[in-house]
């Protein structure tokens, strides 16, 4: 006895990857977001995100507030 299988439809092409920089801009912010990639050694990053993890917070929004406390604006 021969067993038949159906084969469907050839699947579509992925869509193009989307670009990480529009996807930035189009975020609703007050003010438009520019990225930073900055190179930290693996045990700086742990401790970070430990102490994040404890606190219930996210990395991004501890490390925006110190920058601003760092660099307030000039009013």
């Amino acid at each position: 006895m021969k067993k038949k299988v159906a084969f469907g439809t050839q699947p579509k092409t992925a869509a193009p990857a989307p670009d990480p920089e529009a996807w930035v801009e189009r975020r609703a912010e007050p003010e438009p977001l520019k990225r930073l990639t900055i190179d930290i050694p693996k045990s700086l990053h742990a401790r970070i995100k430990s102490q994040c993890a404890l606190r219930g917070t996210k990395m991004v929004e501890e490390i925006r507030q110190m920058l601003e406390e760092a660099y307030p604006e000039n009013r």
